[in-house]
């Protein structure tokens, strides 16, 4: 960009991790970058942005109205953007096709407050913050199906139709087996469109949940329920045949190995 820099609006990128997006810009019309159109939110302002040389974590946090469409305080409650894979960089509205990159990473948690909404911009340096090593545990670590597990997940979902629903409680027009206890259920449709729950027990045609959906849950709304796994070392070997890929400890000796034995 050459000039003074008077003409510049921040624009933001986001793709939640259901594939739903979009792209917003503080400018007070459309502006048009890459071919994307970036729709006005003037209400978003970044709070101050530190670019530097090396390591460390690059982050910001992002104020807005709830008065966008896109950011619902239904979906920000759901969680829905919770992580969401993001990118914010200035462009010049007198030449949108000129932009300087400012962050990328994801959101993380979407909070609400007074009409507004509240989310940290975590910049990909932020991942250095991880610890290097897990740290030891008797049950596994990787969730089934994830690229750790490696358990192929063909075969392992199905879809249903909710016939009611009450707070924790979801109740499917077809009985479903215990395969699928700490497994996930995602409503297909509704104002719970989107929303994914960890199931704690089931019994018979009934889901018993975690926590409850945000959005209400109308009868024949579609959902789809994944099966899940306890993390235990005997069910990765006897019922997924996995063991080899079993990302946890279950022999190594804990605090309480002095108390284990009588006389100790």
């Amino acid at each position: 960009m050459t000039g003074e820099l008077t003409a510049l609006a921040f624009c933001w990128r986001l793709e939640r991790r259901d594939g739903a997006g979009l792209a917003l810009t503080s400018h007070d019309r459309d502006l048009i970058v890459d071919g994307d159109r970036y729709e006005p939110a003037p209400g978003m302002t970044p709070a101050a942005i530190r670019s530097e040389l090396g390591l460390e974590p690059g982050s910001s946090e992002v104020v807005g109205s709830l008065s966008a469409e896109a950011f619902g305080e239904l979906d920000i409650a759901a969680g829905r953007w919770d992580g969401a894979a993001l990118q914010l960089f200035a462009a010049d509205w007198a030449e949108p096709g000129e932009t300087i990159a400012l962050l990328q990473g994801q959101l993380g948690e979407v909070s609400t407050r007074d009409g507004s909404f509240e989310a940290e911009l975590k910049g990909t340096a932020s991942r250095l913050d991880r610890p290097i090593c897990p740290l030891t545990s008797p049950n596994c670590r990787a969730e089934l199906g994830d690229p750790r597990c490696q358990v192929d997940m063909e075969g392992r979902k199905l879809r249903a139709k909710a016939t009611g629903a009450t707070a924790h409680t979801v109740t499917l027009d077809r009985p479903v087996d215990d395969r699928f206890q700490f497994g996930e259920i995602r409503f297909l449709g509704g104002a719970a469109n989107g929303e994914r729950r960890m199931i704690l027990s089931v019994e018979g045609q009934q889901l018993h949940l975690r926590s409850a959906p945000v959005g209400e849950v109308n009868e024949g709304t579609a959902v789809e329920i994944v099966e899940g796994c306890n993390k235990l070392l005997a069910t990765c070997s006897q019922r997924f045949a996995n063991a080899a890929n079993f990302r946890g400890e279950p022999h190594l000796p804990g605090n309480d190995l002095l108390t284990r034995y009588p006389g100790a």
